[in-house]
């Protein structure tokens, strides 16, 4: 039993042993235990929605850029998994924790920007300062564009934490006014319970769409510096 609605956001244990371990470990075990050589209609769709988000991806990014596009999608599946982890019963989302979304945002965000400052340093410094910018406000842009480089891993993270928590909270305190009322308000106990399943197929959507905006970010940001 649930002491406050954040424990939802602690790791749950059985006998001792974090639920999570195994809770992770299903993809790998569902992938070994398939035959990967025989193709399918899943394994075809599978593979072409990769292909195309892949794609759309690197449009923004110019050639030089496309080595990373096997990066960015491995990323990108690894967030759409722990994103949706939570939506299984007796296990939590991973990236609901803070400390695990700055531990992917800042690696990401710094691998763009030293590329950038290997490949072509003059540009890369180039964008603390605007071109045209008056002498006096010089020293001012510059600590202003700095902050705003320095802040982006901290946007990545503190945005994917947010989104994910929030919808959290709401499917939790949806459910629980359902198993409340249940006994006493049947009719609204019904209404809330439809209004749960909404909730449901819209964070869905929403741990899909995050994963895909950190990693398009992060595009954007490599597209920046190469």
């Amino acid at each position: 039993m649930m002491l406050n609605f954040f424990d939802q956001f602690s790791i749950p244990y059985t006998l001792g042993i974090p639920l999570i371990i195994p809770a992770l470990f299903f993809p790998l075990i569902i992938w070994f235990t398939t035959n990967r050589l025989i193709q399918n209609r899943y394994s075809t769709i599978q593979t072409s929605l990769v292909a195309y988000i892949t794609k759309q991806m690197m449009l923004p990014i110019n050639i030089a850029g496309h080595k990373w596009a096997s990066t960015f999608m491995a990323l990108m599946l690894m967030l759409i998994l722990f994103n949706t982890l939570g939506l299984l019963p007796y296990t939590f989302t991973p990236t609901t924790q803070l400390s695990m979304n700055m531990a992917l945002a800042i690696p990401t965000w710094l691998m763009t920007v030293l590329t950038g400052l290997r490949n072509q340093p003059t540009i890369s410094l180039g964008h603390l300062l605007p071109e045209g910018t008056p002498t006096l406000l010089i020293p001012m842009l510059i600590m202003i564009e700095t902050i705003s480089l320095l802040i982006r891993p901290i946007a990545l993270g503190v945005r994917l934490t947010a989104n994910l928590t929030a919808g959290h909270l709401l499917i939790q305190l949806t459910s629980t006014a359902v198993l409340t009322l249940l006994n006493t308000m049947t009719t609204t106990a019904s209404l809330a319970f439809m209004t749960l399943v909404l909730l449901s197929c819209l964070e869905m959507a929403v741990a899909l769409i995050q994963a895909y905006v950190f990693v398009l970010l992060l595009t954007l940001y490599l597209q920046e510096n190469i």
